[in-house]
């Protein structure tokens, strides 16, 4: 639930960037998942967090934008050519009435929609964050493993830095613990700080670890970190899509 009173902020826009192109798994926001497209799973699942006003695909292709729409949702055609999928949300927030602009991957429809409503929250409720996001435990078999982004952060919720190798590091072979923490990829931005974060080139860190959320923090920006369990697949290849697919079918058969 949000704050009441003058300064509760105004609408939350949760925009979902889809290209066409895929390296790893070509044109996958269209693949069927049981019986509808991908990004449209991934629509209908924004749309069941509370957070939300508004939902809206942001995509580089026609053909997404009209799956999109043609299950009732709603979507906008942005510019091929931008660089990432910030950028992509950037551009159609700026014509959206939203002071608070939510990041969420178009391949992951099986996202918890109290996920995305913990991380609202979060921002709504420290004003000392300009951005959130979220982590859950790390596993210890994904220590090691660079596609998986851990992050490391300080009492009060603050993130102190994210990577691809194992932080904090763990002398003399310890367990993972409470302090390692796998990242999940959503972000809650107030609006000022995507623009601003548009506006920068990449930063060195980012551009050493290929992780964006690096730029926030090497500009001396605040990212708030929720913790929750969460179990949400990316779909990134066709592994991923045929485990997405026998959930939906044993959900919904």
């Amino acid at each position: 639930m949000r704050p009441a009173g003058a300064s509760t902020p105004g609408k939350v826009a949760g925009i979902i960037p889809a290209r066409w192109g895929s390296t790893r798994l070509p044109q996958k926001m269209l693949a069927d998942v049981a019986g509808k497209p991908l990004i449209v799973r991934t629509y209908e699942a924004a749309k069941r967090a509370s957070s939300l006003d508004i939902v809206l695909v942001a995509t580089d292709d026609k053909r997404l934008k009209d799956a999109v729409e043609a299950a009732g949702g709603r979507a906008v055609l942005t510019d091929p050519e931008l660089p990432s999928g910030s950028d992509r949300i950037w551009a159609a927030a700026k014509d959206l009435d939203a002071d608070i602009l939510v990041n969420l991957q178009g391949d992951e429809p099986l996202m918890p929609a109290g996920v995305i409503d913990a991380i609202v929250q979060l921002l709504l409720d420290d004003a000392t964050f300009d951005v959130t996001t979220a982590s859950a435990p790390l596993e210890e078999k994904d220590l090691a493993n660079p596609d998986v982004v851990k992050v490391a952060v300080a009492e009060g919720g603050r993130a102190l830095y994210f990577s691809r190798a194992p932080i904090p590091f763990p002398r003399g072979n310890q367990p993972p613990g409470p302090l390692f923490r796998r990242h999940i990829g959503i972000y809650v931005y107030r609006r000022e700080a995507l623009e601003a974060f548009c506006s920068w080139p990449p930063s060195p860190l980012e551009q050493t670890e290929r992780l964006e959320q690096l730029r926030l923090l090497e500009h001396g920006r605040s990212i708030g970190v929720a913790d929750v369990n969460c179990d949400s697949i990316g779909v990134d290849t066709e592994a991923d899509l045929e485990r997405v697919r026998e959930l939906f079918l044993r959900r919904e058969g």
